[in-house]
């Protein structure tokens, strides 16, 4: 896979032209108590409102509708915490062809039901001791099934740098957008897309402090990989960035900070308070980044990526009542 070419700004504009009709183009929220807290125009791109509750639709259905016939008819195999699970299940599915997807038993039951209720097969694996990749390569092998990750895809990233495109379009004179950061699909897709469009805004990605594997492998100048990070945040508990993203990240982000998992269940609270939206906790990581990343923000027009809404509910009652 790493010999295929690393994805352009052309890439994610192909990528929107096939998700026209498909993904959600997502509302853009303002909240003016945010405002008022960072001094700032704050400007909240909802992908909790995405199709499956989360970006990662964009990145699946991209990928997926680009397969050819034989390969749709052996059918697609990803291994997810949960987001791209179900974005895969759900894109096979409007795509008409199987979907076996590998996830950690302990992903929240709720997106181990939705990925299930999608028409996919799950099969489960211990994140704390299973090697995932190689659980996933050995079936895609034995099923003759295209495999899919996560992040690590360049027609995965191009479906993502749809975010920030659509973004960029609504508001263009971004000062500063915050991205939510596990293995840098997301990232990295924002990043082409700012490049090209909002060269002057600083791009700055938001990963959980217990699992700063990017922020590490960028100080240090090559991939860092860490223990699997224990986070609330089960969306980002990626383990080092990816050999595509890393590259991208390395030349266009602008910084890399972290949130606690305090500090995202603040976030979480502001968002179910104050603007009345359900946000997963990893949703949560820009906005805490934005709030406690160290960066003056005061007088900034700022991009906030709220990437996903899937949480069980009981979950987030315990967040809120915390």
């Amino acid at each position: 896979m790493h010999s295929i070419a690393p994805p352009t700004f052309d890439d994610v504009t192909d990528a929107a032209r096939r998700l026209q009709g498909v993904a959600h183009r997502t509302p853009v929220l303002r909240s003016s108590t945010a405002d008022a807290q960072l001094g700032a125009q704050l400007f909240f791109k909802c992908e909790n409102l995405q199709r499956m509750g989360a970006f990662k639709f964009r990145g699946a259905y991209n990928a997926l509708s680009r397969l050819s016939d034989a390969q749709r008819e052996r059918g697609v195999l990803a291994f997810s915490s949960g987001n791209h699970a179900q974005a895969v299940a759900l894109s096979a599915r409007l795509l008409d062809m199987p979907a076996l997807i590998v996830m950690p038993e302990d992903a929240p039951a709720a997106k181990i039901a939705a990925t299930s209720e999608y028409g996919a097969q799950v099969v489960t694996f211990n994140r704390f001791t299973d090697d995932r990749e190689a659980i996933s390569r050995r079936l895609a092998e034995e099923r003759g099934m295209t495999l899919v990750p996560p992040f690590d895809h360049p027609h995965v990233i191009a479906g993502q740098g749809t975010v920030a495109l659509e973004l960029l379009q609504e508001v263009p004179d971004l000062d500063y957008l915050f991205v939510c950061l596990g293995g840098g699909g997301l990232l990295s897709g924002c990043l082409l897309a700012a490049q090209a469009l909002a060269p002057q805004c600083q791009v700055i990605g938001v990963e959980p402090a217990a699992g700063n594997d990017v922020q590490q492998s960028l100080r240090a100048g090559h991939i860092v990989r860490i223990d699997t990070p224990r986070t609330i945040a089960d969306g980002a508990q990626s383990q080092a960035p990816g050999e595509i993203t890393f590259p991208i990240i390395q030349r266009h982000v602008a910084d890399i900070v972290t949130a606690t998992d305090e500090q995202l269940v603040a976030a979480l609270r502001f968002y179910a308070e104050r603007m009345k939206i359900v946000v997963e906790p990893t949703g949560a990581l820009a906005l805490a980044g934005a709030q406690h990343g160290g960066i003056d923000l005061h007088g900034q027009r700022v991009g906030i990526v709220i990437s996903g809404g899937n949480v069980d509910m009981d979950r987030l009652s315990r967040f809120l009542a915390a």
